[in-house]
């Protein structure tokens, strides 16, 4: 099979690139090029950053929720998407970036990406739920009155000084 013949079998396989790829071809795709992602900084009246726990291939501990933008979508869409999923209710946003960063993490798959961070609102009347996850589950958010210690490293590089 040659190089075009495989990129069609590839293409193939992609339903509907809106809604994301097959994981195979996503870390393909991740190995050859930088990502863009969304990374959102949620602040409430009292000045806290809303984290959520990680522990992945990306490092174990808190982190800024973020992520990555879909073929065609603005970053408005996954703004919202991405506050749907990880925090489960909508937030306000300023939709000027508050800062473009590089991240460069030493995973194969998943290692580069253009992150740029947005300002995002969320009343301190939200409580998260959490629905029976604790404090060292994938996903657990909590309110935090300043940077934690124990921030995943490739956030802990770029993100320490706006928590």
């Amino acid at each position: 099979m040659n190089i075009s013949e495989a990129i069609k079998s590839l293409e193939k396989q992609i339903k509907d690139p809106k809604v994301g790829l097959p994981e195979e071809i996503f870390l393909f795709v991740s190995r050859l090029t930088p990502l863009v992602n969304v990374d959102l900084l949620i602040k409430d009246e009292d000045g806290r950053t809303l984290l959520s726990w990680r522990d992945d291939v990306h490092g174990t501990g808190w982190h800024i929720p973020g992520g990555i933008v879909r073929f065609k979508e603005k970053f408005e869409t996954r703004i919202l998407k991405v506050a749907e999923r990880e925090i489960g209710v909508p937030i306000e946003f300023d939709p000027k970036p508050l800062a473009f960063n590089q991240l460069i993490c030493s995973n194969i798959s998943r290692g580069h990406f253009i992150s740029v961070l947005y300002k995002c609102f969320l009343s301190k009347k939200f409580l998260p739920k959490n629905n029976g996850l604790t404090e060292k589950d994938q996903g657990f958010i909590k309110w935090h009155d300043n940077c934690p210690k124990n921030l995943i490293k490739s956030h802990n590089d770029v993100y320490r000084n706006y928590i």
